[in-house]
């Protein structure tokens, strides 16, 4: 089991009533303290005031724009955290918007970082939002890693206690995404290290 200070920041992108982000993002936090790699701190977007309207000016040209009060804390979470595991389910083929309004509103903080992913929603089990998001965290310099973890059908994987019927499985998957991501993490704050000494 890898022992490092790495800083993984869990985030559930669901805001509607009756979500079941939290239950999946209890399951998963349990697994990466677990792992024993990672410093782990759970960011949920339904705490958070997160304006649709964005800055006039490009984060090309303004990275770091004036940012509303609600923002503060969670952009600087996001900020020292090394690696993210964002927990998301499908809307219309599609993550989000509150996610993708969270992602848009942050540039420098995605950059050469690695994101893993869990998801959760009908038939697809997430793996549409997870797509997306792919292509969205590429864009902003970020490294996806393959592996991920996805709950097609979620109700029939969780008990009325949040706990898994068979965790056998998930539990197995949820390592290995943990595995990689702890050895791209390590590599890329070498390597931001290395780039910020230069």
């Amino acid at each position: 089991m890898p022992h490092s200070s790495l800083r993984l920041a869990v985030i559930i992108g669901s805001v509607r009533d009756g979500r079941f982000g939290p239950v999946v993002a209890a399951w998963f936090a349990e697994q990466a303290q677990r792992h024993g790699g990672f410093e782990v701190d759970v960011i949920d977007l339904a705490d958070v005031e997160i304006p649709l309207a964005l800055p006039a000016v490009s984060p090309s040209i303004e990275p770091n724009p004036e940012r509303p009060p609600s923002l503060a804390a969670r952009t600087e979470r996001l900020a020292v955290a090394d690696a993210f595991v964002v927990i998301t389910p499908d809307y219309n083929r599609s993550l989000p918007a509150s996610l993708k309004a969270f992602i848009d509103w942050h540039y420098t903080q995605w950059d050469a970082k690695t994101i893993g992913f869990v998801g959760y929603s009908g038939a697809s089990g997430g793996l549409l939002a997870i797509e997306h998001l792919r292509q969205i965290f590429n864009e902003l310099n970020a490294h996806t890693v393959r592996n991920y973890v996805s709950f097609p059908r979620y109700p029939l994987f969780f008990d009325e206690e949040g706990s898994l019927r068979e965790p056998e499985a998930p539990n197995a998957a949820a390592q290995a995404m943990l595995d990689q991501l702890h050895w791209w993490a390590s590599a890329l704050v070498a390597a931001r290290d290395v780039a910020a000494s230069a």
